[in-house]
């Protein structure tokens, strides 16, 4: 497949490090935008490596699609450059803590000064303004602070972070949102704006019902483990070798669970007649279906509940994720060569477009891989460009 063509003619600069902003610059660069990540030239950024190995499998995913541009922003030639490829750029995505933003010149103000149609897309810990301004955010923070690490994990057991980069990722995922949101209504207004969002503000966004539980009921919402917050049977339960999911929550899917378990007495008891009847006897109801499920193996169950209608499903390491037929059938699993590593499989972007679908085409790139092929298309010729790098600016 070659290069989306849906964000053709986009350009995009990533200013960005570690996982939350470049999340939202991999978006536009698997649908086929010019996105130019600008980065320190080794040994200028006191945190270089921050994001682990350049050949490492989470830069090789991270950073895929993309053209690289050392570029040292502490020097006055190096933001002259900067200067000159906003004048034609539609987004610049940036995770700077504010005061920093504002010392190199890269403030929403500044940017449009330069370009009035660019959007300005900031991704912080905490917000751009308030108490917690300049505070350096990190996502397991953003988990603890946001209320996801209270509600994960067994009772009883402490707080527990989730197994991903939650807080991250959705921040990520929400600037890319909105800077579409701003290019859209750009085509209308001509202008630009300043996009923002917080690890914290995507952390309390994703968690979704239980915060509104708190907010429109007053109920604090607990930890519940593998179980579902308000209904039941949902959750984790035990086979003769291993573990499955059965969500069978409702009248119709409890049904056909007793019934396709062979234990259609469960529907005669007076205590599990209605979904809040379950519910409250929860420990009770499980315990009579863990006695059952626990003769027999889980894809022998899996077969049966799939046949009865009841929706249920493995669960599975990593490497059992990739080999299921379903997974391979949407082929989540997408191959690129790089020239370090070879051919190396990565996850693809996980939306669908029936014309311009996305497409990973190039490997990560290395730092400074493509200065001569940018700079040459900002009109500056090889003797400008070879005094650039004699003097530290790229």
């Amino acid at each position: 497949m070659g290069t989306s063509p849906a964000l053709e003619g986009l350009k995009v600069i990533d200013l960005s490090r570690v996982r939350a902003g470049p999340t939202c610059a991999r978006i536009f660069a698997d649908f086929g935008a010019d996105v130019i990540k600008v980065e320190s030239p080794p040994g200028v950024d006191p945190n270089e490596g921050m994001s682990g190995p350049r050949h490492g499998y989470d830069m090789l995913n991270l950073h895929r699609n993309k053209r690289s541009l050392t570029l040292n922003l502490k020097t006055d030639a190096g933001r002259a450059i900067m200067r000159r490829l906003v004048e034609d750029a539609d987004v610049v995505i940036e995770n700077f803590r504010p005061d920093v933003k504002e010392r190199l010149g890269l403030d929403y103000e500044t940017l449009a000064e330069i370009n009035p149609r660019i959007v300005l897309v900031s991704v912080s810990g905490f917000g751009q303004s308030g108490p917690y301004r300049l505070r350096g955010g990190f996502d397991q923070i953003a988990q603890g602070m946001g209320g996801l690490m209270a509600v994960t994990g067994e009772p009883g057991r402490g707080p527990m972070r989730a197994g991903i980069a939650v807080a991250d990722s959705s921040a990520g995922l929400y600037a890319a949102i909105g800077a579409l949101v701003a290019i859209e209504e750009r085509s209308r207004s001509g202008r630009g704006q300043w996009v923002q969002t917080s690890l914290l503000e995507a952390q309390i966004g994703m968690m979704d019902f239980q915060a509104a539980r708190y907010l429109v009921d007053g109920s604090v919402p607990e930890q519940v483990g593998n179980e579902h917050p308000y209904s039941t049977p949902m959750g984790v339960y035990a086979t003769a070798d291993g573990h499955i999911n059965i969500a069978a929550g409702g009248e119709g899917n409890w049904r056909r669970l007793c019934e396709a378990i062979d234990r259609a007495d469960l529907l005669d008891d007076p205590g599990f007649a209605t979904e809040q009847g379950r519910f409250e006897a929860r420990p009770r109801l499980n315990a009579e279906l863990a006695r059952t499920l626990s003769g027999r193996s889980s894809d022998d169950w899996l077969y049966t509940l799939e046949r009865a209608g009841v929706p249920a499903g493995p669960i599975y390491d990593v490497d059992q994720v990739f080999e299921d037929p379903q997974v391979r059938h949407l082929g989540m699993r997408v191959s690129v060569r790089h020239t370090a590593r070879g051919e190396v499989d990565l996850v693809r972007t996980p939306i669908g477009l029936s014309r311009t679908p996305a497409a990973v085409v190039s490997a990560s790139p290395d730092p400074g891989e493509h200065n001569d092929e940018i700079l040459a298309e900002l009109g500056i010729e090889a003797d400008g460009i070879a005094r650039l790098r004699a003097e530290g600016a790229i």
